[in-house]
């Protein structure tokens, strides 16, 4: 199948990342477009691929802090011209769909409509930025919003990653989608004969993943809480941390199944648009406590494989797990849950999709 592969950036490694290597494991000989691409700062094997950084690639200091750039990506896509594949699958959380595909197909696998134009005040308000700034980006991003929609106008079909996200296309951009899940290697999991008392979090470290409400409930509860991963909010949840959270940084990826095997349960404090960690603790036999919205609720089944809490507050969080047992959950049904995130179904249904619409 002859297509081009389109990506927001590759200057960092997260779940985004994790559908990319799917798809060039899928279609190895297909190009991958993308803004920058920091070559020495992500994964060795990367360099094997046929990767076409655009001329932000260029731009000071640009690996390391994209997000001042981010006026600029809008521009950088418009100007990749994609016209002569005849099929285009663009891996979106950002602007990457807003490239030039002529009569191509265009197949949008949507992360979700870019969460800095949409929601703008909400990501203003995480992020601490200044009123002034905020003042001075409101025009700025009325413009975004009006190039985002424009550019989901020219997209030929998109693909949810969850019903939370579908509903955000359908809302933002007015257009239609069908579901397809995430790929998880769940296959590297296996439940352990005992776990430990921790509860665990494996996440990027970044404001809107709400790791604090868990560093505060937890600090209440007074219970051990081992955080695995790293990010520019670190500091700032190290200092509101108390003696009961530990903060392990990036973990490497062969020690992840023990890590979640052996945890009590796994949080989940933030609305994630669909989430590989909460479907990784499963598939390694434990449930999670996560907030009831978002792709939680495709993936958790609450009663069964885990909990929900409905407010965004420690409080609210605290009591989920005061309240929640980890050993009434059988742990084979949480792995069998798991397995319908697998990455093979998500290699077959993507085929599927993509024979049906593009020949």
């Amino acid at each position: 199948m002859h297509l081009a592969l389109v990506h927001d950036w590759l200057n960092q490694r997260g779940g985004a990342e994790d559908v990319l290597e799917t798809l060039v494991a899928m279609f190895p000989d297909a190009p991958v477009y993308t803004s920058i691409y920091w070559r020495d700062g992500m994964p060795e094997a990367y360099r094997a691929w046929d990767i076409h950084p655009t001329w932000m690639d260029r731009l000071p200091g640009v690996y390391r802090h994209h997000q001042p750039y981010l006026l600029l990506y809008p521009l950088a896509f418009s100007g990749l011209d994609l016209s002569g594949y005849p099929l285009v699958l663009s891996n979106k959380s950002g602007f990457c769909h807003g490239v030039r595909t002529g009569e191509a197909v265009h197949i949008c696998y949507c992360l979700t409509p870019t969460r800095f134009v949409w929601d703008f005040e909400g990501y203003a308000e995480r992020e601490a930025l200044p009123g002034a700034l905020k003042q001075a980006l409101r025009p700025l991003i009325a413009l975004l919003r009006r190039w985002d929609w424009r550019a989901a106008q020219r997209v030929t079909h998109f693909i949810a990653i969850s019903r939370e996200v579908q509903a955000r296309i359908r809302h933002f951009y007015g257009r239609d989608s069908v579901i397809i899940y995430p790929p998880v290697d769940t296959t590297r999991f296996r439940p352990a004969p005992a776990h430990e008392d921790y509860y665990l979090i494996v996440s990027r470290l970044v404001p809107y993943r709400r790791i604090d409400l868990a560093v505060q409930a937890f600090n209440r509860l007074r219970l051990p809480l081992v955080i695995a991963g790293d990010g520019r909010d670190r500091p700032r949840l190290e200092s509101m941390a108390g003696p009961t959270v530990t903060f392990l940084g990036r973990v490497p990826d062969e020690s992840l199944p023990d890590l979640f095997a052996r945890c009590r349960a796994y949080v989940l404090p933030g609305v994630e648009d669909f989430g590989i960690a909460p479907v990784q603790a499963q598939a390694a036999g434990r449930p999670v406590i996560a907030c009831g919205a978002g792709g939680a609720l495709d993936t958790v089944i609450p009663g069964r494989t885990g909990a929900f809490f409905h407010e965004p507050t420690p409080e609210a969080l605290a009591e989920a797990v005061r309240s929640f047992d980890p050993e009434a959950v059988d742990p084979q049904d949480c792995v069998r849950n798991a397995a319908r995130f697998d990455r093979r179904v998500f290699q077959e249904q993507l085929l599927n999709f993509l024979r049906q619409v593009a020949g």
